[in-house]
């Protein structure tokens, strides 16, 4: 396996990203121990990836939203909700104070993404279906001879799906450069390793012999992340997958690789653990060639 050298980005711009991945996992964290519910580790898992894209790549605003010629965005593994509802939030879709209602009585802001939500394009959570309707959308920008690209993120668990299978079919069927595919490859799943669930590699494999132009990166890694997501499309007339290998809970150190939080609500003494490392990670960053 091989993955993206480091990107000569402008550093400020690097550690702008850094920190915005501290306050987003900061605003997750606190809006799932609010609301006493949500995908703690999965959306840690996911949070620099969707950083990076709506920061940095996708041109996906709130005021361009109504409009179809711009990049379109599908959460395809949308039980990890709470990471995308952070984002949106910090990128003025809607203001911060509506997180407080997640998961209550009569509020939007459900456990799984819904159009209810501006900045939200599809219903999603029934695992599978994100990338069908993304190859959709690919296509029709392809034949209305437009320049926007749709990306998606899937959960690694979500491939054993066979609606994926088929949609992966149908995207290198039709040349789909513009669609990407990005598989946050973070090896747990509800019910335990994804290898011991479902059994799923080699995906790189998998994926090139449905046609795909396949890159691996370190999906917690923004250097790596900016450098690989810049080079779209990998390979004229190939749809494009990107293999995110990724820490589930990453961040906070005793939530990294534990299964029981995939849905999982802290403790208070937990969510105040939490808290401080992220506050610890944020002082390090202000050091001299500090990093997350």
């Amino acid at each position: 396996m091989t993955t993206t050298s480091t990107h000569p980005l402008d550093k400020q711009k690097i550690l702008g990203l850094r920190r915005k991945s501290i306050l987003y996992r900061k605003t997750l964290l606190e809006m799932i121990y609010r609301a006493n519910a949500g995908h703690t580790g999965g959306s840690l898992s996911c949070v620099d990836i969707l950083n990076v894209l709506y920061n940095h790549v996708m041109n996906i605003t709130p005021q361009n939203f109504n409009i179809s010629d711009r990049d379109h965005y599908i959460h395809s593994k949308g039980h990890s909700v709470e990471a995308l509802y952070a984002v949106l939030a910090d990128k003025g879709f809607f203001s911060y104070d509506l997180l407080n209602t997640v998961e209550k009585y009569k509020s939007d802001f459900i456990g799984h993404p819904t159009r209810s939500v501006f900045g939200i394009e599809q219903n999603t959570g029934a695992l599978g279906h994100g990338l069908s309707v993304a190859v959709g959308m690919a296509l029709a920008a392809k034949r209305d001879g437009r320049s926007d690209r749709v990306f998606t993120i899937m959960g690694d668990g979500e491939l054993t799906e066979g609606s994926i299978w088929e949609a992966s079919t149908s995207a290198a069927h039709y040349r789909l450069d513009n669609l990407i595919a990005i598989v946050d490859r973070n090896t747990l799943q509800i019910s335990g390793p994804t290898e011991k669930v479902m059994s799923m590699e080699p995906l790189e494999g998998k994926f090139s012999a449905f046609g795909f132009a396949v890159r691996h990166v370190n999906g917690n890694n923004i250097e790596e992340l900016t450098a690989l997501f810049e080079k779209f499309p990998f390979e004229t007339g190939k749809p494009n997958l990107v293999l995110a290998h990724t820490t589930k809970g990453n961040g906070i150190s005793f939530m990294e690789n534990q299964i029981q939080w995939h849905h999982r609500v802290p403790t208070e003494e937990e969510y105040a653990a939490a808290l401080l490392e992220l506050e610890e990670a944020e002082k390090k960053l202000e050091e001299p060639n500090g990093q997350l």
